[in-house]
């Protein structure tokens, strides 16, 4: 139904059909009305579910666990939760403070904003099931072995004093109200806080896509970022860095970037790039650690996206 109101709108109404600027409105019509509307949908039925889930629900259900379970009940809930990068220094600091082993923090904060059930829905829609799985599978192996290397290095000690002394303090919820009136309006709530929040980095998500849709040629893309080499990837990764954005609204980019025909690993690592390690991440996470953490944070993501945009492109030479 999106792309028939594009057509309508764009090809019969405006009659743009078949020329660079057609098909430039014709890709932003279709690609903004389909994710807010899947936006809107999941993030309404997803709080439905979630009235009761607050920061501090998911920091009691990690708590006490055993060591390898609570690195997957924090990678699971990171992929569920819909906590951001903005979110990440009040997380941060209620981890700490209930005790959780900081390995286990740091793989929440690398699957939490990298993977979330909108994206999830919006990348199928646009891009299918076989790639979304892809992502979501890589993504959250990183933020496993992400835990595992970083406590390595034992980053306690470049954790910020004040961090370990303070709470975080509670937030809204309708934790002791579960009637259906009260879920609706959580729900609502939850709508208009994350649309409200995100809405912009999908205009200019699907505005990027629909000028490199219609009017960059081809043979342009390919020839910058298409070889699928070792260079090519990094640069995506560096690409990626000073740009901001959440997963859904990078999405639309990578679609185009896949049908100019860049490399499935090289489109992976550039999503993840942006997703996780952009700089104004950094400088959130610079509140509550030391140069020595972030640079190590920031040097495993580098990598480990590097590492994951050479192997799926290698996948796909094989192929």
């Amino acid at each position: 139904m999106f792309e028939a109101l594009a057509d309508w709108l764009i090809y019969d109404l405006a009659a743009l059909k078949d020329t660079p600027f057609g098909d430039a409105a014709h890709f932003f019509v279709m690609d903004v009305t389909k994710i807010l509307f899947l936006l809107t949908l999941v993030i309404y039925l997803m709080g439905l579910l979630r009235a009761l889930l607050k920061p501090e629900t998911v920091r009691e259900f990690i708590r006490n666990r055993g060591n390898v379970t609570s690195r997957f009940m924090a990678v699971g809930l990171g992929a569920v939760t819909p906590f951001c990068s903005c979110s990440s220094v009040p997380l941060f600091i209620g981890f700490v403070e209930a005790g959780i082993p900081l390995g286990v923090t740091l793989s929440f904060l690398i699957a939490s904003p990298m993977v979330n059930e909108v994206a999830v829905v919006v990348l199928a829609s646009i891009i299918g099931w076989k790639m979304t799985v892809i992502y979501v599978v890589t993504g959250l192996a990183v933020a496993l072995v992400g835990g595992f290397v970083l406590e390595r290095f034992k980053p306690e000690k470049w954790v910020e004093e004040y961090v370990w002394k303070i709470h975080m303090g509670q937030l809204p919820s309708v934790a002791e109200d579960l009637s259906l009136k009260a879920r609706h309006e959580y729900a609502m709530g939850q709508v208009r806080e994350i649309v409200g929040r995100i809405w912009k980095f999908v205009l200019i998500g699907v505005g990027i896509g629909s000028l490199m849709h219609g009017y960059v040629p081809k043979d342009f893309i390919v020839g910058i970022a298409g070889s699928g080499s070792l260079l090519s990837v990094i640069g995506a990764v560096l690409a990626g860095v000073p740009l901001y954005s959440d997963a859904v609204g990078i999405i639309p980019v990578a679609e185009v970037l896949l049908a100019k025909g860049v490399p499935l690993g090289t489109v992976l690592a550039f999503m993840m790039a942006v997703v996780a390690l952009s700089l104004p991440e950094m400088l959130i996470l610079r509140k509550v650690v030391k140069w020595p953490l972030l640079a190590l944070f920031a040097g495993y993501l580098a990598t480990a996206f590097v590492i994951v945009g050479m192997l799926f492109n290698q996948i796909g030479v094989l192929k």
